[in-house]
């Protein structure tokens, strides 16, 4: 046989075997990654099952929930009581308002003065942010009786009752820079500071509508086969 022929043979078949071991090794990686895979994947699912099943994780979730029912049915009772709104009051009101609620901001305006309706533009806008404090406004010609009784000289005179007792008064604009162009802000902030309404996180009510809303949709998640949950 010729030595160059036997030489070719011996250097094809020493290359073969290589190649095979390399398809051997490369089989092997692969499946040890799909077993990996798979073992992550049941391990997931797992986490996933036992993350649902919880009892700590739901009693947190269902103590949630029941404080922002609570909450919510809070605001409802409040509202019926007139909170939630700027409202016009008659004298005859005014007993029963003032001592309806525990905190109680009382607007003794005249219809002509223009400060009186700087003001109100003012007590509107806070009226529906802070919930818990009842605003209302009375015509001082229409209370006679109780702007005397009240001491009330000067308009617009803002009186401030807790638990029917005027705690607090703002009169004029002269706590608020003697000047008209006094910002929603600025009287929210001498408000909060003579304790009357209480301060208020921006995005309060928006964290707690999101916590019920992302919520729903884990439960939804967790019973829809065909959500786009991971």
């Amino acid at each position: 046989m010729d030595p160059d022929a036997v030489k070719s043979t011996l250097s094809n078949l020493a290359f073969g075997n290589v190649m095979a071991a390399a398809a051997r090794d490369y089989q092997k990686e692969v499946l040890a990654q799909q077993k990996a895979q798979t073992s992550t994947s049941t391990h997931q699912e797992v986490d996933l099952d036992e993350l649902m099943d919880d009892p700590e994780l739901e009693k947190l979730h269902a103590d949630r929930i029941a404080a922002l029912k609570k909450e919510a049915e809070k605001r409802q009772a409040l509202k019926r009581q007139g909170h939630g709104e700027y409202r016009e009051i008659t004298e005859g009101d005014f007993l029963g308002e003032v001592t309806g609620s525990e905190k109680v901001i009382c607007h003794f305006y005249h219809r002509e003065f223009y400060r009186c309706k700087i003001m109100d533009k003012h007590l509107k806008t806070l009226a529906s942010k802070h919930l818990d404090t009842k605003f209302t406004k009375l015509d001082a010609e229409n209370a006679p009786f109780f702007v005397t009784k009240l001491g009330i000289k000067t308009l617009p005179c803002v009186i401030l009752f807790r638990k029917g007792i005027a705690e607090d008064r703002l009169v004029g604009f002269q706590d608020l820079g003697g000047k008209d162009d006094f910002s929603t802000r600025a009287l929210e902030a001498l408000l909060i500071k003579k304790g009357i309404v209480s301060e208020k996180k921006a995005d309060e009510d928006n964290e707690d509508s999101e916590y019920l809303e992302n919520r729903h949709r884990s439960v939804r998640s967790s019973v829809d086969p065909d959500s786009d949950s991971d």
